[in-house]
């Protein structure tokens, strides 16, 4: 498996060499069939997961188990740092899409 720090520091890379406006998508089954990268409208999570967006404005419901893993922290640790704590707007991760689905593929 990867290591978190090495998996920010590929993040930050992407950051400044990926293009902006391609996007490169596929959707990620998780073990039970169900969808986990969902591209609904629907503005609720199901139970038991919460909504991220990601800089190129992917909608991603995971699970809310995931909160416990070091690569989501570190995320989160730096979405604050880059646009502070949201108030009433969406969870932004610092990220594309494209490295986010990266990151389901690790669960």
């Amino acid at each position: 498996m990867i290591n978190p720090k090495k998996l920010i520091e590929m993040a930050r890379k992407w950051r400044k060499v990926a293009p902006s406006k391609r996007n490169i998508s596929f959707s990620r089954l998780n073990g039970t069939g169900d969808e986990t990268v969902e591209q609904g409208r629907n503005s609720v999570a199901h139970k038991g997961h919460f909504v991220v967006y990601t800089l190129d404005s992917r909608r991603f419901v995971v699970p809310l188990e995931w909160l416990s893993s070091n690569i989501f922290r570190d995320l989160f640790r730096m979405s604050e740092e880059e646009f502070g704590l949201p108030t009433d707007g969406p969870i932004m991760l610092p990220c594309d899409s494209v490295f986010l689905e990266y990151v389901v593929l690790l669960f």
